[in-house]
């Protein structure tokens, strides 16, 4: 398999990078969600995580938090947001392996073993095809009983969440990647990957559509 070499900016333009953490506390109810995705991974020092685009840090810094010995691997394509979770871990003065680039073949041989793979806010911005191909190498590099923890855009139930979505994410990211989210597309991926008892935890209506929080599991 192969994954797209192109990525989407923190808020689909380099220039807003700096802008991004404030963007996302204030827009998407970030200390509500990332809370209850980190109970939801319940991170122990015996796990080994994957943080699959990573962005500036602030999940695999909260997981470290929760759990100063875990061992934590940042994967993210974009080196402006990893200069910034490299400079944000260093204050806090966490170690967390940061690395540059994409879910390749590579990355899964060398990341192994890995008792969790988590992923925030970036299944939306990517093409359906890649959508797919994160999943089965998630699939592929997770233990057996490993498991699978998503925040995401998922399901626009209501007419409400659907506007908002579209007038904020697909105004920034474009229709033809974040339209399969909106329709509620990742729990059938998830189950065409090979995970099992894949579940929507979580839905937290947010000013930018409602973000799903799922947990799968590799058997």
């Amino acid at each position: 398999m192969t994954v797209d070499t192109e990525f989407t900016p923190a808020l689909g333009d380099h220039r807003l990078t700096p802008f991004y953490d404030l963007a996302i506390a204030l827009l998407t109810r970030e200390g509500v969600w990332r809370r209850r995705l980190v109970t939801q991974i319940a991170p122990t020092s015996s796990d080994r995580i994957l943080d699959v685009g990573c962005g500036t840090g602030s999940l695999a810094i909260l997981l470290k938090q929760r759990t100063p010995d875990i061992d934590i691997i940042g994967l993210d394509p974009d080196p402006v947001v990893l200069a910034r979770a490299r400079r944000k871990a260093y204050k806090r003065g966490f170690t967390i392996d940061w690395r540059n680039g994409f879910l390749s073949d590579d990355i899964v041989e060398q990341s192994r073993p890995i008792s969790k793979v988590v992923s925030s806010l970036v299944f939306h911005q990517t093409p359906l095809e890649e959508k797919q191909q994160m999943l089965a190498k998630m699939h592929a590099l997770l233990e057996p009983g490993g498991s699978l923890h998503i925040a995401d855009y998922g399901l626009q139930r209501s007419k409400l969440m659907r506007i908002l979505f579209r007038r904020t994410v697909q105004a920034i990211d474009g229709i033809e990647d974040t339209q399969a989210n909106a329709d509620g597309v990742l729990p059938e991926l998830m189950e065409t990957a090979g995970f099992a008892d894949v579940t929507e935890t979580q839905i937290i209506p947010t000013l930018t559509g409602s973000i799903s929080l799922y947990w799968a599991q590799r058997l």
